[in-house]
């Protein structure tokens, strides 16, 4: 029976032939993720089974992003709880402030998941590494204990959906706008708990960075997983990154869709999600004098290489709004040091930015950026629910870093050409 990707990777790590949607399976994992949000209770979780030492401490990666550098006494101590177990566990692969990165940043940069893949994290966003080609998903931190004693948890096969990009990109539009125009096409809840499959000559034209970005948000229509067959962009991104030897699955011609959806892009704007929801999603063009007063560019969604470089494309020569915040904040350290080594940094500051660690930080609302009552953001974060960023009273606008760039020079939300 042909096979889509998403379902021979969960075969493969089942052991057997074939799977089919909506069948229950127990698989081996890969690697398993937590944070310092979700680690402590995984952890609290693993000591009360009696068991003293985790399956396989290679297998198992830890990262202190949301909350770090601490911002309280109980993030600290949240942190001191998860730097300890490391230590009693042997786990090579704990990220603290060392080696910091926000965790869906950092793991494909360190050759941690690899094509062929699963991964299972604690956290929702853990999606991101189906860019890669490898089938990746989140579940709760009681889950993810389970597979600190085991190794293995159990999956339900998801229904899998194909998306079909046509076209090349205009300037300023990227992976962001196009898993947004999605969102906003097929809903919140438009492809839940199915595997959201990313394909067409526009995505064969992305870069990785614009890849990791569209798998990111997967979730945000309520998918299991998206995920972008490996090819050459793939397999030159992994290579020499990890000793492990990666495997490029591909979906089989006949391969069995619930539904296929095609967009021509070519022509396509800057998107924009409006609050309160991911998929409020207008093309910037549409949005008349919304004024804001902080724009962040940054998290796991677009605080890669390739985002800073067009923000910095956008200020570069040019001086934010008075009376405007803008906070960059580099995805991981080694991009943080390749934005310096670029002179990204320098342009940033010369423009009024704050640059600010590799964190999680004002994407939830934790620390580092958080909204007043009555404030509006412009955020490359993936998320703007009521609240997220702050206040009940604040509100979030989503957009590309283009679009947040240039909305901190007017002070309002505008694309990069209205300058």
């Amino acid at each position: 029976m042909p096979q889509t990707i998403t379902e021979k990777i969960i075969a493969a790590h089942a052991g057997v032939e074939e799977v089919k949607p909506g069948q229950l399976v127990e698989v081996k994992v890969d690697l398993a993720l937590a944070n310092d949000i979700t680690a402590p209770l995984a952890i609290e979780v693993f000591r009360s089974a009696g068991v003293k030492h985790v399956h396989d401490p290679d297998r198992i990666v830890l990262v202190m992003d949301h909350f770090v550098p601490n911002k309280d006494i109980k993030s600290a101590e949240m942190v001191q709880m998860v730097r300890r177990f490391a230590g009693e566990q042997g786990l090579k692969n704990f990220y603290d402030l060392d080696r910091l990165g926000v965790e869906h940043a950092l793991l494909p940069e360190e050759g941690l998941v690899i094509p062929g893949d699963l991964v299972i994290g604690a956290d929702s966003h853990t999606c991101t590494y189906g860019a890669l080609g490898a089938m990746a998903t989140g579940m709760g931190s009681t889950d993810l204990a389970g597979i600190f004693l085991t190794g293995r948890t159990w999956l339900k096969v998801p229904a899998a959906m194909k998306f079909v990009y046509h076209g090349r990109l205009p300037r300023w539009v990227g992976g962001k706008d196009l898993i947004l125009l999605t969102i906003g096409d097929i809903g919140v809840d438009g492809a839940l708990y199915r595997a959201m499959e990313f394909s067409g000559p526009a995505i064969e034209n992305l870069s990785m960075d614009g890849r990791l970005t569209m798998a990111n948000m997967a979730i945000e229509a309520g998918a299991k997983n998206g995920i972008i067959a490996p090819d050459e962009v793939a397999r030159g991104y992994v290579a020499g990154r990890s000793e492990r030897e990666p495997v490029f699955f591909q979906s089989d011609q006949g391969a069995a869709y619930i539904e296929v959806r095609e967009y021509e892009v070519g022509d396509l704007e800057p998107q924009v999600a409006r609050p309160h929801s991911p998929q409020n999603v207008v093309g910037v063009s549409q949005l008349k004098d919304v004024t804001v007063d902080q724009a962040v560019i940054g998290s796991c969604t677009n605080g890669r290489m390739d985002d800073l470089r067009l923000a910095a494309e956008v200020l570069a020569g040019r001086r934010i709004k008075r009376g405007l915040r803008l906070i960059i904040l580099p995805a991981t350290g080694k991009i943080y040091g390749q934005a310096l080594k670029e002179g990204l940094l320098e342009t940033f500051l010369s423009a009024g930015a704050v640059i600010g660690p590799p964190t999680c930080g004002p994407c939830l609302g934790g620390h580092m950026g958080v909204l007043a009552p009555g404030e509006r953001a412009v955020a490359t974060t993936n998320r703007n629910f009521v609240g997220r960023m702050g206040h009940p009273a604040s509100e979030v606008y989503l957009a590309n870093p283009a679009v947040a760039a240039a909305s901190a020079l007017a002070g309002r939300i505008i694309g990069p050409d209205d300058l």
